[in-house]
């Protein structure tokens, strides 16, 4: 689907060398430390490219937290709610919206809930990605879906299981600011289900439900942009712009199938409005990806206007329009409200959620006897100087990303609904 999708930049984070003091060396406790510098590295060399497929990010992913998950809880057997490791380390992180400028915490916590984000991130870049292809498959469009709902549900397992067991509560305009967390939560939902209102399109479902999923959808849409709305306009209003433009095509899509739902019924003068409804609201999505294309700010650009599936609503709004019209004058003579009709407000099917997520179980190496062999005192900072905010100043920005460039074909799809991911 060329250039129908936004997406903001990947995080950035610095190395981290896992050089763990021991009470005495312990060759499993050696190769757990060189474990996870490996997992940690292989994942994040994976994520900057959206062309590698699920199966190898995902392994990956789970590789990395089973043994992070080590230094944050303990082994079984032991007496502890956290393991002593957990601030043994510092990870910095920089945030999608935030440019460079990192974040460090001595937190495992902190790492899995940015390493969770991050592959989040990753999922939605790689649903664009498959979506931008010529020609998209069933299975292809499936995976589409499964990838955004697999996204959202990353993005609220760390929101929801984690975040508030920081030490310290996330930073204004953070990734894990509740506010930003809500649009890309909403955002990742909302693209899923847009593969769903394109499927049902296709197959000719019925305009009631096609509408109430398009209503659904657009208020998703909606909700993602008013969370965000208050932030500093300069670094979100690029982005808030998208999901603007967004909530007004579907808004637009939910009045133009009202419209036909109700010509069914023979209510053609509610269809009128309705039809009417849809004419203003794709007119303000067109206005909308014009402000989106001259604003700046973090992420990419996108072009919905220029593909299919959004240029083809106008003439069928306007053809639908002109027929309920025309037959309202001659045969039905039915008086046009001035409030256009309620929209359905929930689908009765087709409505998507995120997929359920939990952390795998610890890695195998973490028993009782690996575990004591770090040594916690060891493990403490010695110098409180090493945490402070001069010494964090020093190490100063984090490198951005750079990630693997996509492919979006700029070709019409062969279909009735004019969108790639059916």
């Amino acid at each position: 689907m060329s250039h129908w999708f936004h997406r903001n930049p990947l995080k950035a984070t610095a190395e981290v060398k896992f050089d763990l003091k021991m009470v005495a060396t312990d060759s499993q406790a050696l190769k757990l430390c060189s474990d996870l510098k490996q997992a940690r590295a292989r994942l994040l060399e994976l994520l900057p490219n959206a062309n590698h497929e699920i199966d190898v990010v995902e392994p990956a992913l789970t590789l990395y937290l089973s043994l992070l998950r080590g230094l944050i809880e303990v082994p079984e057997g032991e007496n502890s709610d956290w393991s002593k490791l957990r601030h043994a380390l510092r990870y910095r992180w920089s945030h999608s919206m935030l440019g460079t400028k990192a974040e460090g915490h001595y937190d495992a916590i902190y790492e899995l809930v940015s390493v969770l984000q991050n592959t989040a991130f990753w999922y939605m870049k790689h649903a664009s990605k498959i979506a931008a292809q010529e020609e998209v498959s069933m299975d292809e469009a499936k995976l589409v879906h499964r990838s955004l709902r697999r996204g959202a549900g990353l993005l609220k397992y760390a929101q929801d299981e984690w975040v508030n067991k920081l030490l310290e509560s996330p930073a204004p305009m953070s990734d894990s600011d509740p506010r930003v967390h809500t649009a890309y939560l909403n955002q990742a939902t909302a693209e899923a289900q847009e593969v769903t209102i394109a499927r049902a399109i296709e197959l000719k479902h019925n305009a009631g439900l096609i509408s109430a999923l398009s209503n659904e959808t657009s208020r998703m849409f909606t909700t993602a942009a008013d969370s965000i709305a208050s932030l500093d306009e300069k670094i979100f209003g690029h982005w808030t712009q998208y999901l603007r433009l967004k909530a007004a095509f579907y808004a637009s899509y939910a009045y133009n199938y009202s419209g036909q739902n109700l010509l069914n019924q023979d209510k053609c003068g509610d269809a009128i409005r309705a039809l009417q409804e849809a004419k203003k609201k794709y007119e303000e999505a067109g206005q909308q990806c014009k402000e989106y294309s001259h604003t700046k700010g973090p992420g990419t650009q996108a072009k919905p206007e220029k593909h299919q599936f959004f240029r083809r609503l106008a003439p069928i709004v306007t053809r639908t329009l002109e027929k309920c019209e025309r037959e309202n004058g001659m045969i039905y003579h039915q008086k046009i409200p001035y409030d256009p009709p309620e929209l359905e407000i929930k689908a009765t099917y087709g409505l998507v959620a995120p997929d359920d997520y939990t952390l795998p179980p610890m890695a195998p190496l973490w028993t009782p006897v690996t575990y004591s062999a770090f040594d916690l005192t060891k493990n403490l900072s010695e110098d409180d100087s090493s945490k402070s905010k001069t010494a964090q100043k020093v190490e100063g920005d984090l490198p951005a990303v750079k990630e693997t460039e996509v492919h979006h074909t700029s070709k019409d799809h062969k279909n009735d609904s004019g969108c790639s991911i059916m």
